[in-house]
């Protein structure tokens, strides 16, 4: 906990909800800031031009001028003071926007405490750093469809990590989407404009994926007739996309190890050290630290990759999206706008997708030659969907199970007076994995925030 002494000038905090500064001011205090605070955008300009403070805790929207606008002025005259935007209308393009004109952190209304107060630590230990800003416009890549508030979440997570060199753990299950979640990142990220270079451990033979990463010198092993340049020389400047990194073999763990610590490497054949200068994105489908308990992946690689993970969840979490991404899909392979019957989309909704959204889109390839663009009926998707779908009908047990673990999660918060880390230590969770639940609940309209 700091002390007064701490922070030495006050924390500005700007909203036109006086019971949102209230609470602010009375959480801060009780971590040992000093804090003033504004109710517009304009006052706030007029209290930074008067007086020093040690960060700017601002709202987004407000009247008058709003806290993005509010953001870019700062920048203007005083280009080192941390700024921490909070808004309840998160989305995709004002997060990356906030990214963009210098914001240390962007956090949704009801925020989370415990990254409230790390995001405020963070600040004001580095205050005087200037911010790196963000080069990127907020565009979703084509394709990109949804609706879920989960996924939303993730692109936030996205947009808010892209700025950074910071690495990053992609997890979720086979087709989920987390190579367009890597896409993201360095589409908004400084290095967007060099390469991104992208590799499936799983989809190369173990005796090729050493020299596929590094590189090989003529005459190294049979077959190598000349000096190849490895994925890692290739990424130099930009980033690196590491799929399915639960499949690396033990040897290569090592070797990747060092890359990462430092930058070097040699190719096959090869005693000469080289150099990279690329961002690390990793994904997996495997729970890799299973895999650490097991002997099979090593404790040090993981905590090396996983300074952020960001968790995309499975389509059927997300049922909101289905209908919207199979539309999306039969109308790229059909030349006309095929419609789905009243039967099919109910069918697409309660069906599980095992495989994920790269299910969804063969199913959808297949029903728009078979439609020929007309409209959708269940003969034309495949019968495993139809009768999974049959098979979801009666739910009860389901629910009922949904139930206990939403009273299970509802208790453990009330009991740990609504501190998610404790919280998920007593639901022997991640935090990372509440923080889903949680998510998830909101969007269901169930509270889950103090009164």
């Amino acid at each position: 906990m700091k002390d007064a002494f701490a922070a030495p000038a006050p924390i500005l905090i700007v909203d036109d909800d006086r019971s949102q500064r209230s609470l602010l001011e009375t959480f801060l205090h009780a971590h040992g800031y000093r804090t003033q605070s504004a109710a517009s955008g304009e006052e706030a300009l007029q209290m930074l031009e008067q007086g020093t403070f040690v960060m700017m805790i601002s709202d987004v929207r407000m009247p008058g001028i709003s806290g993005i606008e509010t953001l870019r002025r700062v920048r203007q005259n005083h280009p080192t003071l941390p700024v921490l935007l909070v808004t309840a209308f998160a989305d995709i393009r004002s997060a990356v926007a906030a990214m963009r004109d210098g914001a240390v952190n962007y956090l949704a209304k009801p925020f989370d405490l415990d990254e409230l107060i790390s995001s405020v630590q963070f600040a004001t230990e580095r205050r005087g750093e200037v911010p790196v800003p963000a080069q990127n416009t907020g565009r979703l890549p084509p394709g990109v469809i949804t609706c879920s508030p989960l996924i939303q979440a993730v692109f936030r997570d996205a947009a808010v990590i892209a700025p950074s060199e910071t690495r990053v753990l992609i997890t979720g299950e086979s087709g989920v989407g987390k190579e367009v979640v890597a896409e993201m990142i360095h589409a908004w990220s400084p290095r967007a404009a060099a390469s991104l270079v992208k590799v499936n451990c799983a989809a190369i033979p173990e005796n090729l994926l050493e020299s596929e990463l590094f590189g090989h010198e003529k005459g190294s092993f049979t077959g190598a007739t000349n000096q190849r340049m490895g994925r890692f020389e290739e990424a130099n400047g930009g980033t690196i996309f590491l799929d399915e990194i639960g499949e690396l073999p033990p040897p290569l763990q090592a070797k990747l190890l060092r890359v990462i610590h430092d930058g070097t490497f040699h190719r096959v054949g090869s005693n000469r050290d080289l150099h990279t200068d690329a961002r690390v994105l990793a994904a997996t489908n495997r729970d890799l630290e299973a895999q650490i308990a097991a002997g099979l992946f090593r404790e040090d690689l993981f905590y090396r990759l996983n300074v952020m993970e960001i968790h995309v969840p499975p389509l059927r979490e997300r049922p909101e999206d289905i209908v919207p991404l199979a539309t999306h899909f039969i109308e790229k392979f059909s030349r006309q706008k095929p419609r789905f019957s009243a039967t099919v989309s109910a069918s697409l909704t309660r069906y599980r997708w095992p495989g994920n959204v790269r299910e969804l889109r063969n199913a959808m390839e297949r029903a728009a030659l078979l439609s020929r663009g007309e409209i959708v009926l269940p003969e034309h998707l495949p019968g495993r969907i139809m009768t999974g779908a049959a098979a979801t009908t009666d739910l009860g047990e389901a629910q009922h199970l949904e139930q206990i673990e939403r009273d299970a999660i509802l208790k453990a918060l009330r009991k740990n007076k609504f501190n998610r880390t404790e919280t998920a230590k007593e639901l022997a969770i991640s935090r990372r994995a509440l923080t889903y639940k949680l998510q998830r609940l909101r969007a269901e309209g169930v509270p889950i925030d103090p009164v």
